[in-house]
């Protein structure tokens, strides 16, 4: 379950909503693939393996925000973390919802069979990683102490 803290008005100061930052690199790389489409998977396995990658990506997530809503703390970084989640998903990988984000956005790449929207994903995840999991990170470290130390001793960062 999680251990109950909570400070008014306090966050893990993201640089901006993961949502937006993942959906600012698919916008980016549909913009690429428009002007130079690479395709990378045959047609049509790629609307059936995309498809698929698509509708397995948001188990993760759900279950994240589950185990989230159960402990009552919000999934949303802007938001006060009033809960160290460690079960369901949480044992697994520390970041289960931008797993889901990054599945969802290979499986889309793959469904729309572009290379350059794929290609574009590193950079995705370097400012999740900078300007998102660090910070959050950092912020719960302050927050949760030990507890949140043994935690991310115990359980990996993605997988």
């Amino acid at each position: 379950m999680g251990l109950l803290m909570s400070e008014p008005h306090d966050n893990a100061g993201v640089i901006a909503p993961p949502p937006l930052i993942f959906a600012a690199g698919l916008l980016i790389g549909f913009i690429l693939h428009a002007l130079l489409p690479v395709p990378f998977v045959p047609v049509p396995l790629n609307r059936i393996v995309g498809a698929i990658v698509v509708i397995l990506s948001v188990i993760p997530g759900v279950w994240a925000l589950a185990m989230m809503n159960k402990a009552h703390t919000s999934p949303i970084p802007e938001a006060p973390t009033t809960a160290l989640v460690t079960d369901g998903p949480f044992a697994f990988t520390r970041n289960p919802i931008y797993l889901t984000f990054t599945i969802f956005y290979v499986g889309v790449a793959i469904f729309v069979n572009g290379l350059l929207i794929l290609l574009e994903l590193p950079f995705v995840l370097w400012m999740i990683q900078k300007g998102v999991i660090e910070r959050e990170e950092a912020y719960l470290e302050r927050k949760f102490g030990d507890d949140y130390r043994q935690y991310k001793a115990r359980v990996r960062r993605w997988l």
